[in-house]
């Protein structure tokens, strides 16, 4: 599987020369930031076992998220806060977050592969890669990175909020998590445009 990813990449890196991979994770929940990253990878150094974050344990991220930061040529991962997802709504921060990613990356891309159906306006050209994180190495390595680093941050964020649950659903809608919403209320970290229906706001 690694192999088939990193050859869909090849065929990018044989016309454009460089290119990185643009994932994010946190596009769906209530609360907490949503999480970009871009990876430029080095092909002559492979990492076995890179794949869509979605299809990977949380066991197997975390092994795989200091390999790829160890072995990539550039990464970079960035944060967009509610406040920001409630002012541009979620689709506008999630392009801002994929702009600033690549943008600070300590070596530019001559191609952004970005997973999904829209580019965000950046200074190079960029191709948006349906499902990418299942088939490009570049992208599925920023899925990791996105996923990896927005999960911790949900787990500290737990510790200070307790009462949220939050290590469990990490901000995800789900049925328990409204229910601890209807008995303790929102808090500054909510997105309170994803609220707004349900009334909390």
């Amino acid at each position: 599987m690694t192999e088939e990813l990193y050859a869909f990449d090849a065929q990018f890196r044989a016309e454009w020369g460089k290119i990185c991979g643009v994932d994010e994770a946190g596009r769906g929940p209530l609360c907490g930031p949503v999480c970009v990253a871009a990876v430029i990878l080095n092909p002559a150094d492979p990492i076995e076992g890179i794949n869509d974050s979605k299809k990977l344990s949380e066991k197997k991220r975390e092994a795989l998220y200091p390999q790829i930061v160890e072995k990539a040529v550039a990464w970079n991962v960035v944060m967009i806060g509610p406040e920001t997802i409630d002012a541009l709504n979620i689709l506008g921060a999630t392009m801002l977050g994929m702009q600033k990613a690549v943008e600070g990356l300590c070596e530019p891309p001559a191609l952004a592969l970005i997973d999904g159906n829209r580019c965000p306006q950046l200074g190079i050209p960029a191709q948006s890669v349906v499902k990418g994180d299942a088939c490009s190495a570049s992208i599925a390595a920023a899925s990791i990175l996105a996923k990896v680093e927005r999960d911790r941050y949900m787990i500290e964020l737990s510790r200070r909020y307790p009462q949220y649950q939050l290590e469990q659903h990490k901000g995800y809608p789900t049925k328990r998590h409204y229910e601890l919403l209807d008995r303790y209320g929102i808090q500054p970290f909510y997105r309170k445009s994803f609220l707004k229906k349900r009334g909390y706001v």
